[in-house]
């Protein structure tokens, strides 16, 4: 009798880890990022208050990208989560809201809406430490990008 006993608290303790582990997989597929919308400009300030500049990890990245820009100013971060194979909408400025796309392991789809229309999408990977940027020019020979990377 004990053996069996024992034998039906192992099973079940099993199917107990199983199932968390199944859980937590679940959840693992859930995309947890970081939006963040800059704006760059030659100017030493930003003519908002507001803005700061961007951290030292996207300063770096811009940096090692082409652009004209010399200063870069954070608008709004905002963290999102994105469940697998589901999409979020999420408004970064009254004229910008970006649509991103869970791929699963292919990555991300970002689309960028300026002004209520479609101004870019782009499909990418998006590891764990890898930076995904897109962007546009502005008026007054500025620009304005999308920072978006994955967050723990």
């Amino acid at each position: 009798m004990k053996f069996r006993s024992a034998s039906n608290l192992t099973i079940t303790a099993l199917a107990l880890v199983t199932w968390f582990g199944l859980t937590a997989a679940m959840v693992a597929d859930d995309l947890k990022l970081e939006a963040t919308l800059v704006w760059g400009t030659n100017e030493a300030q930003s003519p908002d208050p507001k803005h700061k500049p961007v951290c030292a990890e996207v300063e770096k990245k811009l940096n090692t990208l082409p652009l004209r820009w010399r200063n870069y100013f954070e608008v709004k971060r905002q963290t999102i989560t994105v469940p697998e194979s589901g999409t979020q909408k999420v408004n970064l400025s009254k004229d910008c809201q970006i649509v991103v796309k869970n791929l699963g392991r292919a990555g991300v789809e970002l689309n960028v809406v300026g002004k209520g229309e479609n101004v870019g999408r782009i499909k990418q990977p998006l590891p764990k430490g890898e930076v995904l940027v897109t962007g546009g020019n502005a008026a007054n020979f500025t620009g304005w990008f999308i920072v978006l990377k994955q967050v723990e």
